[in-house]
């Protein structure tokens, strides 16, 4: 059986929808995303679990690259 790899992130979601004075709720809505996977990705704390789907569609509501929205924290 093959190893899974994880990476460690802090996203940066919530910096970048408040400089653009954009909500929870908002984003939620116009990422077509439910509130609480965003209420999850807006804290500071390291994620493990992170879908990229999800990170493209806030990425695209933001108007920025997926790579902006997380710093790699760690390497498991």
């Amino acid at each position: 059986m093959g190893s899974h790899k994880h990476v460690i992130v802090r996203l940066r979601v919530k910096q970048i929808a408040e400089s653009r004075k954009m909500n929870r709720a908002t984003l939620a809505r116009k990422a077509d995303l439910n509130y609480e996977t965003v209420h999850r990705m807006w804290s500071d704390e390291p994620q493990k679990d992170v879908s990229i789907i999800t990170l493209e569609k806030i990425a695209r509501v933001l108007n920025v690259a997926v790579t902006d929205l997380y710093e790699v924290i760690s390497d498991e």
